[in-house]
């Protein structure tokens, strides 16, 4: 507090910018999972909606199968492109920039090796009426698919020095320098849900110049730490899929599928077994144990029958 009333009685100067060039890589196209943890968290739909959803999608022929597991296509899709993208016509001010040249192929999209029977969810290029739910669904089923097209986002990782009477603080962030494939997402772009998803993250700084300075408002956050907290379906969903292993990197998600809890197509309907059972109620978008749930688990003494492993 001492420290937050004295910086404040002098400007605050921007002594040091240093950048460095970055690429930020479209997001990964979607498996079921991936879809239905989208769809939680950003629409509140539980897993089961989205499934009925994209499977009502697949059968009017508007999307590819949907009980998939992965991200890729295979090399055999790529051939394709030029023509789903053509028939995407209410996406036609963003499809117009691709189909003037040769369409980007990406290693982190098409992978022989990583497809199975099917590959992930994409838009066929073929019409069909929906509804404002399934219009939701398909729209970033759609925007995914025409994203990974796009170039890389060019940034710059930024490192900022200021000082405030001879106290230097720093901090770092990016800046985005060229949007790329950002603006398939952008609030302007036709037919959007997202509400200019990047002005959300917290990491993209503005434009600072060397030299810059001003009057500021320090202030400092007291807290304290909090217990995990509660699942809602989205991270439950992930739990499922690592097997409880709380993974945040792609690649490892990726390697532990194959030991998840349930498969793409079956982890909806065991959340709506526990729901069934009174096991779990929906608080808002948190998923709660009732007493029944929690005197259940009591019960069970096999430790191997509670345990992911």
């Amino acid at each position: 507090e001492n420290l937050a009333n004295k910086v404040k009685e002098s400007d605050f100067e921007i002594i040091s910018v240093t950048k460095k060039k970055g690429k930020e890589y479209a997001p990964k196209l979607f498996d079921l999972t991936g879809l239905q943890v989208y769809c939680n968290t950003k629409f509140g739909f539980s897993a089961d909606d989205t499934l009925k959803i994209v499977q009502k999608l697949y059968e009017q022929k508007a999307v590819t199968y949907p009980r998939v597991d992965t991200t890729f296509l295979p090399n055999d899709v790529y051939p394709k492109v030029h023509g789903i993208l053509e028939q995407l016509s209410d996406y036609k001010t963003l499809t117009q920039p691709l189909l003037g040249k040769k369409i980007r192929k990406s290693a982190k999209v098409f992978n022989d090796k990583k497809v199975t029977d099917h590959h992930a969810i994409i838009p066929t290029g073929q019409n069909a009426y929906l509804d404002a739910a399934h219009q939701k669904v398909y729209d970033i089923i759609t925007r995914r698919f025409i994203a990974v097209f796009y170039p890389d986002c060019e940034v710059n990782n930024t490192a900022v020095i200021g000082k405030a009477d001879e106290v230097t603080f720093r901090t770092t962030g990016k800046v985005i320098v060229d949007k790329g494939w950002r603006v398939v997402f952008d609030a302007s772009a036709p037919l959007s849900n997202q509400n200019n998803e990047q002005n959300k993250e917290a990491d993209l700084l503005p434009a600072f110049e060397k030299g810059e300075k001003g009057p500021h408002q320090p202030s400092f956050l007291e807290k304290e730490t909090k217990p995990p907290k509660m699942f809602t379906e989205a991270t439950l969903l992930r739990a499922m899929e690592t097997a409880g292993k709380q993974v945040d990197d792609d690649e490892l998600r990726d390697l532990m599928k194959d030991n998840g809890i349930g498969r793409p197509s079956t982890r909806a309907n065991i959340i709506e077994t526990l729901f069934r059972r009174k096991y779990i109620v929906r608080k808002k978008k948190l998923l709660v144990p009732t007493s029944t749930g929690i005197q259940l688990i009591n019960t069970i003494n096999n430790q191997m029958l509670k345990s992911a492993e």
